[in-house]
C-alpha cells in the first residue's frame, strides 16, 4: 500500500526542494520489505550544519537497498550544500579511500562489508550512521579505530536544535558519482547542482502528475534512478521501494500497484522471455489467439489477451521507461503491444547525468532508436574513419557528442581522463549511433567494444550478443574478440559465428563482479575471470 509520510518528513524535504528551486505538490512514500512499513515521526539531519557546515569539505556517502533513508540522506546532503558520493558493493574501499569520504550513512546489512575495510579507510572515514542497527561489537571495533556509530534515531537527536541552512551554489558539487567499471578503473562524475536541476526540470511536465506512482528498484547508486526519484519529488508523485530481492519482484509490483515502471534491459528481456515461454506452452488455440491479438491489437482482444501481461505489472502501470544500454528492437516492440502502456527507450549516461535523448511513447517509427535529443542538450556525430563510420554521409554515423547544461564537471582527481573525453566543451561518450531520416539516434555500438579481427573485418559484439540472447537456452553471453585470432572466442555472416565456446552453467552476477548493478556487463573483469 502506499503510505502518506509524516508532516515533518513532508516539510522538509519541501524546504529542501525550495531551497533550488523546485515546487512540490504532495508527497507519498512507501517501503516494501517483508511486510509494509509505515513512515514514524522524524526529524531532520541538522547536527552536521550546525557543527562543521561551511567550514570544511565534506564529502558524505550513503551506501544500502532502495530505502526511503537513503533519499532522505541524500536530500539532507543537499539542503546543507554538502556532497554525497553512493557506494556499490564492489567499490566500497575504492571510492571510500579515492573521495576521502568522512561520514557514511549505510543500510544495516551493509555495515560488516564498510566493517572489514574499515581499517584501510579509518584515515578519512570518522562516522558511520546505521539505517537502523548496529551491533555493539560493531560499534566497539569502529570506535577502537578512532570511528564513531550511530544509530539512525541517535542521530535524529544531534540534530534537534534549529539551525540555518547554508546558501547553496549553482556550480557547486552536489554529488561524485562512480561508474561502475564496464570499461576499466571506474571514475568519480563531478555533478553540479546545476546540472541536475537542469535534468530533472527538463523532463515533460505533463510525463507525470501527483497522481501517479513510481516503482524503485533501479540502484539509486546510479543516476538513472536518483533523477527518476527527484523528478517525482518535483511533480509530487509517490515513490515504492522494492524489498531487494529480485524474486519477489512481481510479488511487490503487485502490493505497490505503480503506474511508472522503470528498467533496463535486461529486465525487459526477461519478462520478454517469460512472456513468450508462457504463450508458447499455452496450446494451439492461446498461441493462435495471443498472435492474432498481437497483430492487430484490436481493443476488444486486447483487453482479453493482455490484461494477464498488465496485471502481472501491478495492473495500473501506463509509463514504461528503459535505459542504461540499447533495449533489443523486438523486445521493444513486443512490450509495446502488450503491456498495455507507454514505452519508451532512452540513452543517457552518467556523465550527461542521466538521459540526454528519449524516444517519443507510441510513434512507431521510433522503435529500435533512442529517441530525440532533450532541450537542455546538443548533439552531434563525428567521423571515426578507422572504424568506417562517416557523420557527412547519407546515413550519418559515428561517435555521439554531447553539449549541454546537464553535462557533468570531469572526473574527480583525473583531469588527464577529463581532458580525454571533453574537447571544446563536446564531451565525447565513445558510442557510436545513427541519425534516422526523422531525427531519432539510433546507437549501433560502443567504440571500444569493435574489434577488429586478424583478416581485417570488424565485428560490433553488442549487436551479436543480442542476436545470441534471443535463444532461450542463454541466459548470459559474454563475447570477447582477440584481434591476433580469425574468430571470436565466443560471437552470422561466415567470419561471426562461433568457434570457441565456454558453456557456463551460473548466469554472470554483481556478486562475482561479472556485472554493473544495472546489469551491463563488466568486460575487463569477465575478460581477467574466464581467461585461460
Amino acid at each position: 500500500m502506499w503510505v502518506h509520510p509524516s508532516e515533518a518528513m513532508v516539510s522538509i524535504l519541501k524546504c529542501v526542494l525550495s531551497n533550488i528551486g523546485v515546487r512540490v505538490i504532495e508527497l507519498m512514500v512507501v517501503v516494501v520489505r517483508i511486510e509494509t512499513v509505515k513512515w514514524k515521526d522524524i526529524v531532520f539531519l541538522f547536527y552536521i550544519v550546525s557543527m562543521f557546515a561551511g567550514r570544511y569539505l565534506w564529502y558524505i556517502t550513503i551506501y544500502g537497498s532502495n530505502f526511503p533513508q537513503w533519499i532522505i540522506a541524500m536530500e539532507a546532503c543537499d539542503s546543507h550544500a554538502i556532497t554525497y558520493v553512493p557506494l556499490y558493493d564492489t567499490l566500497v574501499e575504492f571510492i571510500i579511500n579515492r573521495a576521502e569520504v568522512s561520514i557514511a550513512f549505510v543500510q544495516e546489512n551493509k555495515i560488516p562489508a564498510i566493517m572489514s575495510i574499515l581499517p584501510n579507510c579509518s584515515m578519512h572515514l570518522k562516522t558511520i550512521v546505521s539505517f537502523t542497527n548496529v551491533s555493539s561489537t560493531q560499534k566497539k571495533e569502529a570506535e577502537e579505530l578512532g570511528v564513531s556509530c550511530f544509530l539512525w534515531e541517535e542521530f535524529f537527536q544531534l540534530g534537534n536544535s534549529d539551525c540555518e541552512l547554508p546558501p547553496k551554489q549553482r556550480t557547486a558539487v552536489c554529488t561524485i558519482m562512480y561508474t561502475s567499471g564496464t570499461t576499466g578503473e571506474p571514475k568519480g562524475v563531478i555533478v553540479s547542482n546545476a546540472a541536475l536541476m537542469s535534468e530533472v526540470l527538463s523532463t515533460d511536465h505533463s510525463f507525470c502528475t501527483e497522481e501517479d506512482s513510481n516503482f524503485s528498484f533501479l540502484p539509486l547508486a546510479h543516476i538513472y534512478d536518483q533523477i527518476i526519484e527527484s523528478y517525482c519529488i518535483y511533480k509530487g508523485s509517490s515513490i515504492g521501494s522494492w524489498r531487494g530481492d529480485v524474486r519477489f519482484i512481481l510479488d511487490d509490483l503487485q502490493e505497490l500497484k505503480p503506474t511508472m515502471f522503470c528498467g533496463v534491459p535486461r529486465v525487459y528481456d526477461r519478462i520478454y522471455t517469460g512472456i513468450a515461454s508462457k504463450v508458447s506452452s499455452g496450446g494451439v488455440l492461446r498461441k493462435t489467439l495471443f498472435q492474432y491479438a498481437y497483430n492487430y491489437k484490436l481493443a476488444k482482444l486486447e483487453k482479453l489477451v493482455f490484461n494477464k501481461i498488465k496485471q502481472a505489472l501491478g495492473g495500473r502501470v501506463r509509463i514504461m521507461l528503459s535505459g542504461a544500454a540499447p533495449l533489443p528492437r523486438h523486445v521493444e516492440e513486443f512490450l509495446r503491444v502488450t503491456s498495455c502502456s507507454t514505452l519508451s527507450q532512452g540513452y543517457g549516461l552518467t556523465e550527461s547525468c542521466g538521459g540526454c535523448f528519449t524516444s517519443i511513447g507510441n510513434v512507431y517509427p521510433m522503435i529500435g532508436t533512442v529517441g530525440v535529443p532533450l532541450t537542455t542538450i546538443e548533439a552531434q556525430l563525428e567521423s571515426v574513419p578507422e572504424l568506417g563510420y562517416d557523420a557527412l554521409s547519407s546515413v550519418p554515423c559515428g561517435e555521439i557528442c554531447l553539449r549541454g547544461k546537464t553535462l557533468f564537471s570531469g572526473y574527480h582527481k583525473r583531469q588527464d581522463l577529463t581532458e580525454e573525453v571533453l574537447i571544446d566543451g563536446w564531451f565525447h561518450t565513445g558510442d557510436i549511433g545513427e541519425w534516422q531520416s526523422n531525427g531519432a539516434m539510433k546507437v549501433i555500438d560502443r567504440k571500444k567494444n569493435i574489434f577488429k579481427l586478424s583478416q581485417g573485418e570488424y565485428v560490433a559484439v553488442e549487436s551479436i550478443e543480442s542476436k545470441y540472447l534471443q535463444c532461450p537456452l542463454i541466459t548470459s553471453i559474454w563475447v570477447h574478440g582477440n584481434s591476433f585470432e580469425s574468430f571470436l572466442v565466443a560471437v552470422l555472416r561466415g567470419f561471426e559465428l562461433l568457434k570457441a565456446v565456454h558453456l557456463e552453467p551460473n548466469p554472470f552476477d554483481i556478486e562475482r563482479d561479472l556485472m554493473t548493478p544495472t546489469f551491463n556487463l563488466k568486460r575487463p573483469q569477465l575478460l581477467k575471470y574466464y581467461k585461460v
